[in-house]
């Protein structure tokens, strides 16, 4: 990837296209401009290299720039064309992990189809990004395009190679032995069976789907096609139908999960394959068999599928045709039996239509299965590339790309004699010679440093080196290679640098230069097939076009020794710099091209390609060449953009170092972990404007160190210290060092750790330390260990020691925290059938971010030095290295483990000491905590306070010296680690004085917190304490409120009561006091800007008393008066008047003021500056409507009085809200909370009324009455029999009726006695009970005590069921049944229980609270009961509630047998129960009945009109008698009874007293009666009926 190029490459600018509806994707796209301009590598860094964060698209012009940057990213939504809207980008925060995945899944917001996506960036792309793609793609398990149409429909596709020939993998297949060796090499040229699908007409079955399984298998099927079932796959193609995709089957040589036994090529045409017949020629000619998804054809379909017969060499049909629409399937136009008619083999066709997605991928994997691995042609997707040219298609491979091509056979000429011979005749200069140059050098600077002098016989040995050198000519190679780099064509020169590196890399893998190797064992005639015609392949590729077993498998955990006989891009770049070094040790080598060379290094490394600092071989630097690269590069760069950071990767030959720096950046630098590269090397990043803010820089420098611990090449000696030379080189370049962890384990693990360490330890010892970043490839035992290890030395190392402050001489130690993440591959050398890891994208973006942060650390710690500068660090370092100027030597490895172990067992002494800390730590939090009240009290706070932390500060210091007396006996013990102590005591003081006040700090920073929560937790339960108080408060008011209005209260006037109570408690609640700022700065602002406004500038001095406390009240001076006023008045009382009017009007203002003061006070507000100037212009609106003749000084004076007398009201105000700002904003935040907590225990509250008032109503009451008014009845009766002795039985009652009768003496009395006797009996009952009732006082009391005893029986069950439910929830109805059977356990008291039943009293509330609510509802009862039983009583509504009647009873005590003479309705008198015989004691006479009722025989005379006082004829009576006795035989009507004869005077006085009225009464003439009728009294009357019902 390139920093910076001078111009696109593009050699030729393309026509921009059509206006179409492909033409409409690029611009929805917003790539309409990459048409003619196409997007390059370089593109890249501001796309993904600076991205921190995974974005999803908001609108469908970002998808591009995503789609790259996950691609980047191996993410596996790369080509999800999803756009996230931006109300959902706000509302994300609010949204869980699932809803936001939930959210994704809407077809609705994919702006176009994904494959349109691929083939828009594909055509809006060159040849280098699209190669760049493609690789990054197929780790993705992605399709690549292999033939993109054209944006125009009218001109040809285009066949794409290039992108191709940058795609290498590994893979095993099943012929090798035992499944161990591995094939490496490019998919543009291996041999393999290529099998292409097409689709002809229309069908339903997605072809794409069914690749996909074809290739994952059913269990666990790709994505590598997109297909209709994917999102936004069911959205119309528009740019993409006609394109040609390819995947590649790899096998892992696992032969129970490879579905097929050999590697092999998918293609797939997207579209109907009659529209796009070329690009099915072209398959069908190129591919090993072509398989057609055969739909409804029509007849040109079928023509095209004759045709693929003929050219084809194995030909698969598959029937989707739908037999019922169409009748001219594909099986119907050439008769039943397909195969036998078209020529085809048995088994080429088989009907799909019945068969799932499924089951046909099944049926094609056997078919495919029995056709591999010997009956199917080996092509390679090289050898269709003239086919395609043959046919029209647009190859991207150009003349120029074929002219870098040459070059690069040019510059390889002679490689057929092998790498090593190769290397030694035309890269010279990096053999022995250069080597021992080096050796000689350093032994030279060890003699200057130990002040020696120079060895004659090195002085000789070099300059016979240098004489040799200096007869270097340039070889042919290198002459070509520089002379192709100097082309001013930069795309030629790209072709020629990436076609080098390709080539170069595919010959690591030609060891056995037969093509059909892969497949030996598996073909049969040992060869691949030619394609027909006959077009083979590119004659320079002949030799290139296979895998190669040069590696295995076990190389993931065993070292691979890398080939000295490799050679790479890099080995070239390394010669050309040697060349120029060259000149300076030999001026007269050099020519006119060479001291062109650094501009070229420059052009390179401007454009992406990495310059070596240091050639790792060799263990050597061209100080010249970098030197003169560097003027260069600082030649080019504006002197403002020179400030540089530089980021070195520092890992083993096995950590993959380049692949980690390309796939963090993008850049690709060498990779030596299967070739002798071996050396630093550097990269220029230049940064955004947003990034050179934040890491003050403009440049960041990548170091990549390749090669570090491989296999030694001579002896291991020599090994160990050219890796420690190369690591203390790169460590001493670095601002962040990147510790680049591999999982591996081998022998070569405690070489690469002492490596580590040492140059960490001798980097440390020049003077400098970088920032240390940790990544691990994953996270098994190994790394972690690693891991663990290096993080411990990198902070023991990173501790610095700074000075606080410019005037301070003490100082204290700054660790810096290393950071480590854990980055698990994909890796470019890893078999392309291995899934990406989900985690991989997080990773890579949080390994990322890790690093930039700790750039930005940098800033901080030291300015960002330019190229000069970083050219004189590389050069003192090297010095450094190569005279040994470290105490620790650079063949020492035990002094690193030493180190390593003493940071391991400090980091246990560490751990121990903060446990210590810990723990007292607890014990100080308990003594804060054990103040409770006295947490307000600031003194005594402060005291506790300051002595916990001098106690702190002395149990960390006496801590640390237990730390610093375990670090110096083991310094002292270690032999190792006393020999350097002087060198590592100090990094040991410095950590500890790190440890001691970093963990002071901690300490009484952890002290001020758990005070400040204590005084917080304490303050804010004093806050909720006075809020419950004043809640308490309005809740009873609320719930008694609508306990009287019964209306229930909404939310939105809880709100506003709410609001009330919490501005009430804010007002009262008692803020601790903290800082608070003066507001009269402010006040006086204001009122200035108003006095500048109004034109009283003369006056503003008066602002200066502002401030000040006035204790006077507001004064009228004569001042405030103008001088022609104060002349007009003066001879009036000395203008009297006018100052009263004056001072009245001020007086007004001023207690207009004081409500404004009050009202904005009582505002849950704080003080805000528009007061002072709403309260200023309220003072000229009233001035303004005042007539009075005064001057400005008067305004200003009451402005200054009232502004002076505001600033000490709002201080008020503004200190109250300004104290404990943040239990305020706490209490504040939770306000809601609060305001639920109030609704809540108001409906609660409200619903415990209610219930409980409705169970008074509905149970209790009703309880109550019944059991008061239940025995009353009874009572009453008893209380009457007491008083009257009449009601003792019948008889006497009925003697006490007639005896009241005479004496009432009323006829209608008699007259209702006579004919409605039992009425007349019960309404004279009812009178005597009513008498009774109403003459009475004992029954107030009575009712009284009975009320008592029942609400005490009620309020003892209520309690004894509440008994431990003290704030417990919980359902009322079985609480209420337990009342009740408590209740009706006493036997006396009968409840209904009838309105428990359903769910009315089922509410869930504290029992305790609801039986408060009941017991005052039944107190409030009792009262109201006892004074309604204190009140004069309405009898007759007593009587209609009692259950038992007193009157009913009392009249069935004294009714009898309610028999009645038959003849004069006489009632019967006799007692005894059950008696046959029934008798009237008093029988009534003729004369008081009507004319047609009969009177009885007894009657003592006959009164007729015509016989008055005659007897009748006795014996004619009896005769009379015995026959009605004969007719009425259970009655006694015998008129011998004596009682009949003694009851005469009684009714011969009442005939007597109303004989007239009677007759009127009946309608009749009133009888004769005898006179001495007449003279019967009343005495007489009842004295017969005395004797009547005594006898």
């Amino acid at each position: 990837m390139s920093v910076k190029l001078s111009k696109r490459l593009s050699s030729k600018k393309k026509k921009p296209p059509k206006d179409n509806a492909q033409a409409e994707i690029l611009h929805k796209l917003g790539l309409e401009a990459c048409w003619t301009t196409p997007l390059e590598p370089a593109s890249m860094l501001d796309i993904s290299t600076w991205t921190l964060e995974n974005r999803a698209p908001l609108e469908p012009k970002d998808l591009p720039n995503t789609f790259l940057r996950r691609l980047w990213l191996l993410s596996r939504d790369a080509r999800s064309t999803y756009c996230q809207p931006l109300h959902d980008v706000l509302n994300n925060d609010k949204k869980s992990p699932a809803e936001m995945l939930n959210g994704f899944e809407g077809e609705s917001q994919c702006a176009i189809n994904p494959l349109d996506l691929v083939t828009a960036v594909f055509m809006s792309a060159n040849p280098f990004l699209q190669q760049e793609m493609a690789a990054r793609m197929v780790q993705c398990q992605f399709a690549l395009p292999f033939i993109l149409p054209n944006i125009d429909p009218e001109e040809p596709s285009r066949f794409l190679l290039w992108p191709l020939r940058g795609v290498v993998s590994q893979l095993r297949s099943h012929s090798l032995d035992n499944n161990r060796s591995v094939q490496e090499g490019d998919l543009a040229s291996t041999c393999m069976p290529m099998v292409s699908f097409v689709k002809l007409g229309h069908c339903s079955v997605s072809k794409s789907q069914v690749l996909n399984h074809v290739l994952g298998g059913l269990k666990s099927c790709s994505e590598t096609f997109l297909h209709r079932g994917m999102d936004g796959g069911q959205l119309p193609r528009r740019l993409s139908n006609g394109l040609v995709e390819i995947g590649w089957y790899l096998p892992t040589g696992d032969i129970t999960k490879d579905i097929f036994p050999v590697p092999m090529v998918i293609s797939n045409l997207r579209g109907d394959a009659s529209r796009h017949e070329k690009c099915l020629s072209l398959l069908c000619q190129a591919s090993s068999a072509v398989v057609v998804f055969c739909g409804d054809l029509r007849e040109k379909e079928k023509q095209i599928l004759a045709s693929c017969k003929n050219t084809a060499s194995k030909l698969i049909l598959i029937d989707l045709s739908d037999t019922e629409r169409n009748e001219n399937r594909v099986v119907g136009f050439v008769g039943q039996n397909l195969e036998e008619n078209m020529g085809l083999p048995e088994g080429s066709v088989f009907p799909g239509i019945a068969l799932s997605e499924e089951e046909l991928a099944k049926k094609l994997c056997d078919t495919l299965q029995n056709l591999l691995p010997d009956r199917l042609k080996l092509v390679t997707l090289e050898e269709a590339e003239k086919l395609a040219v043959e046919r029209g298609l647009i190859v991207d491979e150009g003349s120029v790309c074929k002219k870098a091509m040459a070059t690069v056979e040019e510059v390889l000429n002679g490689m057929d004699e092998g790498l090593a011979e190769f290397k030694l005749k035309q890269l010279p200069l990096q053999g022995p010679l250069w080597s021992k140059l080096a050796e000689l050098e350093k032994e030279q600077s060890k003699q200057r440093k130990e002040r020696k002098e120079l060895d004659p016989q090195l002085q000789k040995e070099k300059k016979d080196l240098l004489v040799k050198l200096s007869s270097y000519k340039m070889t042919s190679a290198m002459k070509t290679f520089t002379d192709a780099l100097f082309t001013t064509d930069k795309v030629e020169r790209s072709y020629f640098l990436c076609w080098l590196k390709l080539r170069l890399q595919l010959m690591q893998t030609e060891k056995q230069h037969i093509p059909q190797d892969l497949l030996t064992n598996l073909q049969t005639d040992g060869k691949p097939q030619e394609i027909e015609p006959e077009h083979g392949a590119d004659g320079n590729l002949g030799d290139s076009d296979s895998f190669c077993s040069d590696s295995t498998f076990e190389e993931e955990t065993e070292p691979c020794e890398p080939d000295p006989s490799t050679l790479g891009l890099e080995h070239f770049l390394r010669e050309m710099g040697l060349i120029f070094e060259l000149t300076h040790i030999s001026p007269s080598s050099g020519s006119h091209n060479v001291l062109r060379l650094p501009s070229l290094a420059t052009d390179l490394l401007l454009y992406g390609v990495p310059l070596e600092l240091m050639d790792g071989d060799a263990s050597n630097i061209p100080i010249c060449w970098l030197g003169c690269v560097f003027a260069e590069l600082q030649r080019r760069l504006p002197r403002e953009q020179c400030r540089t950071r530089v980021l070195t990767n520092l890992g083993i030959n096995q950590a993959r170092n380049a692949e980690v720096l390309s796939a963090l950046f993008g850049v690709k630098f060498p990779e030596g972990r299967k070739r002798s590269t071996r050396g630093v090397y550097m990269a220029a990043l230049c940064l955004p404007e947003n990034l050179r803010k934040d890491m003050e820089c403009d440049f960041l420098l990548l170091i990549d160190v390749e090669g570090l611990c491989s296999i030694p090449l001579d002896n291991k000696r020599s090994a160990l210290i050219h890796d420690n030379e190369i690591a203390i080189v790169a460590t001493g370049l670095s601002d962040v060092l990147m510790q680049n962890i591999s999982s591996h384990a081998g022998y070569e693990f405690e070489t690469n750790f002492t490596v580590r360490v040492n140059a960490l330890l001798c980097i440390r010892e020049h003077g400098s330390m970088p920032i240390c970043q940790l990544v691990a490839h994953d996270e098994g035992i190994n790394s972690i260990l690693q891991v663990s290890q290096l993080r411990r030395v990198s902070e023991m190392l990173q501790t610095e020691t700074v000075t606080r402050g410019t005037s301070n001489v003490h100082s204290h130690s700054v660790k810096t925290t290393t950071c480590t993440t854990y980055v698990k591959g994909p890796w470019s050398s890893m078999p392309l059938s291995e899934p990406v890891d989900a985690q991989y994208s997080e990773a890579v973006l949080k390994l990322k971010k890790n690093l930039f942060e700790a750039l930005k650390k940098c800033a901080g710690k030291s300015e960002a030095s330019g190229l000069p500068e970083l050219m004189e660090r590389l050069c003192t370092v090297w010095e450094a290295v190569k005279a040994e100027s470290f105490s620790i030597g650079l063949q020492n490895t035990d002094i690193a483990v030493a180190f390593s172990l003493l940071c391991a067992e400090f980091s246990q002494w560490e751990d121990h000491f903060l446990e210590n800390m810990e723990s007292w730590l607890l014990g100080a939090t308990k003594k804060i905590f054990a103040t409770k009240a006295k947490a307000l009290d600031t003194a005594v706070q402060n005291d506790l306070l300051r002595e916990l932390k001098n106690e702190a500060r002395e149990e960390v210091k006496k801590e640390v010296n237990k730390v610093n007396s375990k670090a110096e006996g083991h310094l002292m013990k270690d032999d190792l680690l006393k020999m350097k102590a002087e060198t590592f005591r100090p990094i040991l003081v410095s950590n500890m004085e790190n440890l001691q006040g970093q963990v002071t700090e901690e300490m009484i920073q952890k002290l001020d917190k758990v005070n400040e929560s204590h005084c917080s937790s304490t303050q804010l339960d004093k806050f909720e304490t006075l809020l419950e108080k004043e809640q308490e408060f309005k809740l009873q008011a609320l719930v008694e409120t609508s306990k009287s209005t019964k209306i229930l209260l909404q939310d939105t006037e809880l709100e506003e009561e709410f609001e009330g109570v919490w501005s009430k408690t804010l007002s009262n609640f008692d803020f601790r006091p903290s800082e608070t700022d003066d507001i009269t700065a402010r006040v006086t602002d204001i009122l200035g800007q108003n006095l500048i406004r109004c034109g009283f500038l003369k006056h503003m001095k008066k602002l200066e008393i502002i401030g000040q406390n006035q204790t006077s009240t507001f004064q009228v001076y004569d001042e405030h008066f103008g001088y022609r006023s104060r002349l007009k008045h003066m001879f009036e009382d000395n203008n009297r008047q006018q100052r009263l009017d004056a001072q009245q009007a001020a007086f007004n203002i001023i207690e207009e003021y004081h409500q404004f003061v009050a009202y904005k006070c009582s505002l849950p507000a704080d003080f805000s500056d528009s007061y002072i100037t709403e309260l200023l212009d309220n003072v000229e609106k009233a001035l303004k409507g005042k007539s009075m003749e005064i001057r400005s000084a008067f305004e200003v004076d009451l402005k200054v009085y009232l502004c002076n007398a505001a600033c000490q009201d709002f201080q008020k105000l503004h200190d109250r809200y300004a104290k404990d700002r943040e239990l305020l904003t706490s209490i504040t935040t939770t306000k809601s909370v609060y305001l639920a907590e109030f609704i809540y225990h108001f409906r609660k509250r409200d619903q415990c009324q209610r219930m409980a008032t409705a169970f008074t109503s509905m149970v209790i009451k009703p309880t109550v009455l019944d059991y008061i008014n239940k025995p009353l009845g009874m009572h009453i009766v008893k209380k009457i029999q007491g008083r009257a002795q009449h009601y003792p039985s019948p008889r006497t009652f009925h003697q006490s009726l007639l005896e009241e009768l005479i004496k009432e003496d009323r006829f209608e009395s008699f007259l209702e006695y006579l004919l409605s006797y039992d009425n007349f009996r019960l309404r004279k009952i009812q009178e005597t009970v009513v008498a009774h009732l109403s003459e009475s006082t004992y029954l107030g009391k009575w009712r009284q005590q009975r009320l008592g005893e029942i609400v005490g029986k009620f309020a003892a069950a209520m309690s004894q069921t509440a008994e431990g439910t003290d704030g417990v929830l919980s359902d009322t109805k079985p609480l209420l049944e337990s009342v009740c059977l408590t209740l009706e356990a006493d036997g006396d008291v009968d409840i209904s229980r009838s309105s428990l039943i359903g769910p009315l009293f089922s509410i869930t509330t504290e029992w305790d609270c609801f039986v408060k609510c009941l017991m005052e509802l039944l107190a409030s009862m009792r009262l109201d009961l006892a004074q309604e039983f204190s009140q004069n009583v309405d009898v007759t509504q007593l009587l209609n509630c009692l259950p038992i009647q007193p009157q009913d009873f009392l009249f069935n005590r004294v009714r009898g047998c309610d028999k009645q003479c038959p003849l004069c309705k006489a009632p019967c008198d006799v007692e005894e129960m059950g008696h046959k015989v029934h008798i009237a004691l008093l029988h009534r006479p003729k004369g008081v009945l009507s004319n047609d009722s009969e009177s009885c025989i007894s009657c003592p005379e006959s009164m007729t009109p015509d016989n008055p006082g005659q007897n009748t004829d006795i014996q004619d009576i009896s005769m009379t008698c015995r026959d009605l006795h004969s007719l009425y035989a259970n009655w006694n009507l015998s008129p011998d009874d004596p009682n009949s004869q003694k009851a005469r005077d009684y009714w011969r006085y009442v005939i007597a007293r109303f004989n007239e009225r009677f007759a009127n009464e009946f309608k009749q003439e009133p009888a004769k009666i005898p006179e001495e009728w007449r003279k019967i009294t009343q005495e007489e009357a009842l004295h017969s009926l005395t004797e009547v019902f005594l006898n």
